[in-house]
């Protein structure tokens, strides 16, 4: 439905069923998904791809220039998987050369107020909550949840089924099915809740357990513990997954709690 209070671009692909509603602006170079709703003051620019039965909360602005002096003018693009909500003031900035997008999944939630910057890639099934802020080139695997006011540095990575506590300050990777917390973020055990709602097995989550006691709580260094694990624990997709993810951290892990993460 086109509101005559809105500015649609005569150049942007907007399924015939999609609502808009009052004073939103459409630029050029904008693809709408059939079903997605578009509420009142929304600002969608140029290269945002936005899928099927999404929908976009007032004051939201989508696929803004990247905030990085390397960006040019290029032509990049954000993509939005279907069914995604993206509530109040959410900001989404588009892709540089790097990765030449900015990518969000399926059936997500964007909280009030969550940005998310250039050459960000979100999975399936993430839930941001309110204030959260991602810097550039980070990636979050399907199932993350981000409680309030989390604000994670540029180029980390966090692990698919992670849950990372309200207020946290993140600086290094978060490996995959765990709980990070605390003030420095640490490990705060494996996100079991959440395995066990998508349908995890107990001798899955046992395993997963096993894993980070001798990553985290044993007092290894990681090099050691990976060893210990790849020749104590039986193989299985999550031990690999595990193992494949700290072996490829870039800017490391997060370390585990002791009395010295609570002192400082």
């Amino acid at each position: 439905m086109n509101q005559p209070l809105s500015y649609i671009h005569p150049q942007a692909e907007i399924a015939d069923n999609v609502v808009i509603e009052p004073f939103v602006t459409i630029s050029k170079d904008v693809v709408v998904g059939e079903g997605t709703w578009i509420g009142p003051n929304v600002t969608i620019m140029e290269g945002a791809r936005i899928g099927k039965n999404c929908k976009i909360f007032p004051g939201a602005v989508i696929s803004a220039i990247p905030q990085d002096f390397k960006y040019k003018g290029e032509k990049t693009t954000v993509e939005i998987g279907d069914n995604t909500i993206i509530r109040e003031f959410v900001t989404i900035n588009r892709g540089t050369t790097q990765n030449m997008s900015t990518k969000i999944g399926k059936n997500c939630m964007l909280m009030a107020y969550v940005h998310i910057a250039h050459d960000c890639i979100i999975g399936d099934n993430c839930i941001l909550a309110n204030n959260s802020n991602l810097a550039g080139h980070i990636e979050l695997g399907d199932y993350v949840i981000l409680g309030g006011a989390v604000n994670i540095s540029q180029f980390l990575k966090i692990g698919a089924h992670a849950f990372i506590s309200g207020g946290c300050l993140l600086n290094k990777d978060i490996p995959p099915y765990i709980k990070a917390a605390r003030h420095p973020t640490v490990y705060a055990g494996i996100n079991s809740v959440g395995l066990r709602r998508r349908g995890f097995s107990n001798e899955r989550i046992n395993q997963i357990s096993e894993i980070y006691r001798l990553l985290f709580i044993k007092g290894y260094n990681t090099t050691n513990a990976l060893k210990i694990i790849e020749t104590q624990v039986a193989p299985s997709e999550d031990r690999d997954d595990i193992i494949n993810f700290v072996k490829d951290s870039v800017r490391g892990i997060l370390k585990g709690f002791n009395s010295k993460n609570e002192n400082e």
